[in-house]
């Protein structure tokens, strides 16, 4: 492990659990003054979970609005749209409520009004670029004029990041966004308000979860801190993530995914994740593949692709997973297929033809370049997909 490096830290100032969602959110409103405070919720969520409508009630005359308009994979369209939603309702807060997508979805908009950005070309101009030293580099936009606060009810770990990304359905092409200030002010951990969220949703974005937390150890700039959050989640993802397939009500297995979610996704951005996540954002973007399911399908083959210079930080996965002096790829599949995730590509509808175009789009992508083991070509992402066939 390198002994030179950086961490750092989120202008994230609370992480609140214990307490149900809609009180969580009055105490946080009155902490931070907020008059107008608009909810981005996910529409499944409004539609089938009571959470939302708890929280609306409670906040009560403070309310200035829902918007539900998030797409999947963040088109621009819909960030375009939620900016607008907030500047028309004049919101001075954006309470937001779902999963990865109304995450990404509120971090990019407070990016396009920081910028004045109106239009999906205008976009570009906040998007992720890539200094000529290799770093990602901000964009020049002055601080978020509205900040946000976020109920999560998947285990994406959007919320615990400065790292948002939108699809440019133009191009298919899955862009990444960085800001400064983007993440939320506080993020409230409620396992009763994932209670809506379909089992397919909760149980994959669990795996991509455990993605961050292997892709984090295996890192090729890791730290002592990052692996000390990502294996522990590592051993509570194992015990509870099963126990939340096998009873949905069981209360203290969802905190304990929504835990483990917080202690791995702090690697977001202060590690170099690798073609797991890499790849997965051009299946994304092209074929329209949940990026929990992108995390189950190529996560064993991409730690298997890699073994040969990761070994010793796989020994260290498997043994968190309970399975010492065992594969880490074997356990990570293992646990994949205990949760009844799709395992291949064709399990999620990605057709052979595609396997080419999806292997030259990965090389651009920023993680696929910084893989522990050198991608160079796109015969080498081209191997991992046809493990993945």
């Amino acid at each position: 492990m390198p002994l030179k490096g950086l961490y750092t830290y989120l202008p994230q100032e609370r992480v609140v659990f214990g307490e149900p969602a809609a009180d969580a959110v009055v105490s946080e409103l009155d902490r931070l003054g907020s008059k107008r405070a608009l909810i981005i919720a996910s529409k499944s969520l409004a539609a089938n979970g009571p959470t939302v409508t708890a929280v609306q009630n409670a906040i009560d005359e403070r309310c200035a609005g829902l918007f539900t308009g998030c797409a999947a994979h963040t088109p621009r369209e819909t960030v375009i749209a939620a900016a607008e939603a907030v500047r028309a309702a004049d919101a001075d807060l954006i309470v937001t409520m779902g999963g990865g997508t109304v995450v990404d979805t509120v971090k990019i908009l407070q990016l396009c009004l920081a910028g004045g950005i109106e239009t999906i070309d205008d976009m570009d101009r906040v998007r992720l670029q890539i200094g000529a030293d290799g770093r990602p580099r901000l964009p020049d936009v002055g601080p978020s004029p509205v900040r946000q606060i976020a109920v999560p009810t998947t285990l994406s770990g959007a919320e615990f990041s400065i790292l948002g990304a939108s699809t440019d359905t133009r191009s298919g092409a899955k862009e990444p966004y960085l800001g400064a200030d983007i993440c939320p002010r506080t993020v409230i951990l409620d396992p009763e308000a994932t209670l809506a969220t379909p089992e397919w949703l909760w149980l994959s974005t669990g795996i991509r979860a455990v993605d961050h937390a292997v892709e984090t150890v295996c890192g090729t700039n890791a730290n002592t801190f990052c692996d000390a959050l990502s294996l522990h989640a590592l051993k509570l993802f194992s015990q509870s993530l099963p126990r939340s397939k096998s009873d949905p009500g069981d209360m203290d297995s969802r905190a304990e995914c929504l835990h483990g979610t917080w202690l791995a996704s702090s690697s977001i951005m202060r590690v170099s994740y690798g073609a797991s996540h890499g790849i997965g954002h051009v299946l994304g973007g092209l074929c329209g593949v949940p990026h929990g399911h992108t995390s189950c399908i190529l996560l064993p083959h991409v730690m298997r692709w890699n073994a040969g210079v990761t070994g010793g930080q796989q020994a260290l996965i498997a043994e968190a997973m309970g399975r010492p002096g065992e594969s880490a790829a074997d356990a990570v599949a293992d646990l994949i297929s205990k949760l009844g995730q799709p395992a291949t590509l064709r399990d999620a509808g990605v057709e052979r033809g595609q396997l080419e175009k999806i292997s030259e789009m990965a090389l651009a992508n920023l993680f696929v370049k910084t893989n522990p083991r050198k991608i160079e070509h796109a015969g080498q992402v081209m191997e991992i997909l046809e493990a993945a066939w």
